[in-house]
């Protein structure tokens, strides 16, 4: 494909893709009561082959030129996908730096005792689960998971994807739920960012003995947490210096967010390079920005054009690598209906028990289990991770995939049904 063909494709795919999002988060908040990310995530699947690609399929494949999805989505593929790609991963990781940006640690300090029993709920019991589950149910099925694989690992990866939260997702649905800097709100997503990290550390694990070397878990683990360390001592004063003279007239000048540019790409790419993925860099860079005036001119800079253009990419590719016709038996559907089922208990239940423990109430507990059942983003960044490496087969990747869109899919009606009732104004 030559370069002008690649850019006018590129082009008609933006408009698609964009058209598409506005489209249906309009119908989804409107009638459904979603978000407009939750939408987002149902784009991706519309404008791909299991529905897109089934009612037009000549101009879906030339729109979206199509994966070879019986490998994995990293080859095999048209030049117009590498462009997406790469599109969506930088969408991706700004968008986990206005993420990190937005965090606030002192929140949590008063409700220290709900945040650790949610935490070790969140993430004990959906890995518990998960290993059961593998070995009861999943062990003897080849058609979901790559060949030579061993089994602990296997299992390990079903129990990171249950027991990961989009923390990402979550932080905007509880933005648009009018709790962001409530005590519910900044456990819940504390709990999540938790969730996530031991998710990747999993990932780390995973992939490592994937690749036949458990040294690989060993410099993730421990080169994670010394870039953490780094970035949130060294670069933190080093950010400090941005802040009284970063800002000119009210804005951010051009050379200082420059800076900032540099400092999370390069954070990014040292996590990706030492085994925990780029979105665990650009977060902790964010987290160790300076608040105040920079912050929010960095917010205002980035966050329209990342949220309207970057980042619906991130779920159009997922969406390009789902097939539903892929479940082609009866078999395949009762598995994600249990799947879907186990999801659901392991998160809501888990958590709002642990909640109950921690000392909240019935109404915070339900809502905290609601709101940790938010997958979203971060599920589809591990199953996107598990079909590259070949880890899951596409049939897998596609169950898991619905999983994480249904069950995001859940949380703001129920949330939006509570507070229409009156029950959070105690919250």
């Amino acid at each position: 494909m030559a370069d002008l063909d690649l850019m006018l494709r590129f082009m008609l795919q933006v408009l698609v893709v964009l058209v598409a999002c506005r489209v249906l988060g309009w119908f989804g908040k409107k009638y459904l009561g979603q978000a407009q990310a939750t939408m987002e995530m149902l784009t991706g699947i519309v404008l791909g082959p299991s529905l897109f690609g089934v009612i037009f399929p000549k101009v879906q494949q030339y729109v979206f030129p199509p994966f070879v999805v019986a490998d994995h989505p990293l080859s095999g593929k048209s030049p117009s996908m590498s462009v997406l790609y790469v599109i969506a991963q930088i969408g991706l990781v700004l968008y986990i730096f206005l993420v990190g940006l937005e965090f606030d640690g002192s929140l949590v300090k008063n409700h220290t005792r709900a945040l650790k029993t949610v935490s070790m709920a969140s993430i004990g019991f959906p890995i518990i689960v998960g290993f059961i589950v593998f070995y009861t149910v999943l062990r003897s099925r080849s058609d979901l998971f790559g060949p030579g694989i061993s089994d602990p690992i296997l299992a390990m990866f079903v129990g990171a994807a249950l027991c990961i939260t989009a923390f990402p997702t979550l932080a905007r649905i509880i933005q648009e739920s009018g709790l962001s800097g409530t005590s519910l709100g900044t456990v819940t997503i504390v709990a999540g960012a938790i969730s996530d990290v031991v998710a990747w550390i999993l990932l780390a694990v995973i992939l490592s003995f994937c690749k036949g070397n458990p040294l690989i878990a060993v410099w993730a683990i421990g080169g994670g947490i010394a870039f953490s360390l780094i970035v949130l001592t060294a670069g933190r004063q080093l950010f400090s210096r941005l802040g009284p003279s970063g800002s000119d007239h009210g804005s951010v000048s051009n050379t200082t967010f420059g800076l900032v540019l540099m400092a999370l790409f390069a954070g990014a790419w040292i996590s990706d390079a030492i085994g925990v993925y780029a979105v665990f860099g650009a977060f902790i860079v964010g987290v160790a920005m300076p608040r105040g005036q920079l912050a929010i001119d960095l917010r205002s800079r980035i966050e329209s054009l990342t949220l309207t253009l970057f980042l619906p990419f991130f779920f159009v590719v997922s969406g390009l690598s789902t097939k539903i016709g892929s479940l082609a038996t009866i078999d395949h559907w009762l598995i994600f209906a249990l799947m879907l089922f186990i999801a659901i208990v392991v998160k809501i239940g888990g958590c709002y028990f642990a909640a109950r423990i921690g000392g909240e109430s019935k109404l915070q507990s339900l809502v905290i289990g609601v709101f940790m059942n938010t997958r979203g983003l971060m599920e589809l960044v591990l199953l996107n991770i598990g079909l590259q490496q070949k880890i899951i087969s596409p049939v897998f990747f596609s169950m898991m995939v619905l999983v994480a869109v249904v069950t995001t899919m859940m949380t703001a009606p129920i949330v939006k049904r509570i507070s229409r009732d009156g029950l959070l104004e105690s919250v």
